[in-house]
């Protein structure tokens, strides 16, 4: 026999073409309403679920890639915005080297005691949702396509059934005509053949109607059976897959909802930083404002070294300066500290007892109002901007 292809064969092709000439053949005359169809309206509610199911999870894994793509969107947006806000920062502005440290080190930071930046924040949360939501869900749909094959494969055989039986039943019809007329011979047979002929054909169209019957009853049973095994495993499988979507969806949002919650808090965490770096470069300028409007509108200072005791500056006065920052004192020899308090710099009786980076000073409004100094007090010098 002639090879067509791989493994089909002239005698298969024209078998394959006969089978869908005879389905077509059926799926009209139930159309016309000349065959009966064989309907199972249980069957049909799990098919019209599975085909709910499928598209509900196709389209959530459709938003879930469109929703990866805006991550990875906003993650470049928010790098350009971070190099925009580098270029514009200028050297003279307040915490131009933290700024620098922010962005251009991409907020170096310890978290889960490993160094983390924000360019790895959103890589992470991308790969995240990549691996726990959108590849769990290609493994859920996964399964449709041969579930929907197997579905259409049952709906063909079904076909077959039907037209199996139809068959028989046709032949069943036909075989009950032929025995009465087998009984009765015809005029013209009678008279053509001998009387020991007439048995022989008899014989002959019995014969020949038995197996034709006999061969339509196997077409029967081999139909249903294969019809019977396919619908019996889709009875069984499509409830259970119908009730799996739950698990999937809850489980999809879940992990969506958590690393959403665990990115954003770290993302927070990095803004505040940002949000702390502006307000101070705000405070700064305002205080930088009223220092200038002071300027213009006072009398021209007095000198800061005294001779003596000044009357209206303290003892040991050296300069004054403005909180930029609050301070809270840790012990009763420290100065506590708003800021915008005005506070006139003293010198220590004793400077080998001033430390590093702090001075002693009493605030102006102290000063003003009391005129002692008992209340002076050390604090930070970075904390304070000199006017």
């Amino acid at each position: 026999m002639a090879e067509l292809g791989k493994g089909v064969t002239a005698g298969k092709l024209a078998l394959n073409v006969q089978k869908r000439l005879s389905r077509a053949q059926e799926k009209v005359l139930q159309k016309l309403g000349k065959a009966d169809e064989t309907r199972d309206t249980a069957f049909e509610e799990l098919v019209a679920s599975f085909n709910k199911q499928m598209t509900e999870g196709t389209k959530l894994q459709r938003d879930l890639k469109a929703y990866l793509a805006a991550v990875k969107a906003m993650h470049d947006a928010s790098r350009r915005l971070q190099d925009c806000l580098a270029d514009m920062y200028e050297p003279d502005w307040f915490g131009k080297e933290e700024m620098d440290a922010l962005v251009e080190e991409m907020i170096e930071k310890e978290m889960d005691n490993n160094l983390e930046d924000t360019d790895t924040l959103w890589l992470d949360y991308h790969q995240t949702l990549t691996d726990k939501a959108l590849l769990c869900m290609d493994t859920y749909l996964a399964q449709f396509p041969e579930i929907k094959s197997r579905i259409a494969k049952r709906e063909r055989k079904l076909v077959d059934f039907d037209s199996a039986r139809h068959h028989f039943s046709s032949l069943q019809k036909g075989k009950k005509k032929d025995e009465a007329k087998i009984a009765k011979p015809a005029a013209l047979l009678e008279m053509a053949a001998p009387s020991w002929a007439q048995g022989l054909i008899s014989a002959h169209q019995v014969a020949q109607t038995n197996l034709s019957y006999n061969q339509a009853e196997e077409d029967l049973g081999r139909a249903q059976k294969i019809f019977e095994e396919l619908n019996v495993e889709l009875q069984d499988e499509l409830p259970t897959l119908w009730d799996s979507r739950v698990g999937v969806y809850v489980g999809t949002f879940q992990s969506l909802a958590g690393h959403q919650e665990k990115f954003h808090k770290e993302m927070s965490k990095l803004s505040q930083n940002l949000n702390d770096i502006m307000t101070k470069l705000e405070e700064q300028r305002q205080l930088n404002e009223e220092a200038n409007h002071s300027e213009s509108t006072s009398p021209a200072p007095k000198s800061s070294v005294t001779n003596g005791s000044d009357a209206d500056l303290p003892p040991g006065f050296l300069y004054k300066v403005k909180a930029v920052h609050e301070y809270t004192a840790t012990d009763n020899d420290e100065l506590e500290l708003k800021v915008g308090d005005a506070v006139l710099v003293l010198a220590f009786d004793n400077p080998d007892e001033q430390d590093d980076g702090w001075l002693l000073g009493v605030k102006e409004s102290h000063w003003s109002q009391k005129k002692d100094i008992s209340a002076k007090g050390v604090f930070p010098e970075n904390f304070t901007q000199k006017v």
